[in-house]
């Protein structure tokens, strides 16, 4: 039978870990090319499932960065169109009125 040594009450805690610095912000289409690479290897299910967890997470990241992306990208589009006196909004999929095959 081992004895364990009592904790030292006064010993030195250690520090907490530093959060991980943030990533250099990387461009649309690298997310986007990142992101597809995820979802393939998310749809082999070869993964563990720590790996396929920690692939989502990343997964859910890039979606979030290529949304943000997409909407600022749309607001300048919009502001330029104002500035050129032809204000049209967007139409995306949730409007009534949206239709893919149609030029106007």
């Amino acid at each position: 039978m081992t004895t364990r040594k009592p904790r030292d009450p006064n010993a030195a805690k250690s520090a907490p870990a530093a959060p991980p610095e943030e990533a250099a912000p990387i461009d649309f289409e690298k997310a986007l090319t990142d992101l597809e690479s995820i979802i393939e290897k998310l749809e082999q299910g070869d993964l563990p499932l720590d790996e396929s967890l920690k692939a989502f997470e990343r997964g859910v990241e890039l979606t979030r960065h290529c949304q943000v992306a997409l909407k600022q990208a749309e607001q300048k589009v919009e502001i330029l169109l104002r500035k050129t006196g032809q204000p049209e909004p967007f139409a995306t999929h949730g409007d009534t009125d949206f239709n893919p095959n149609d030029p106007d």
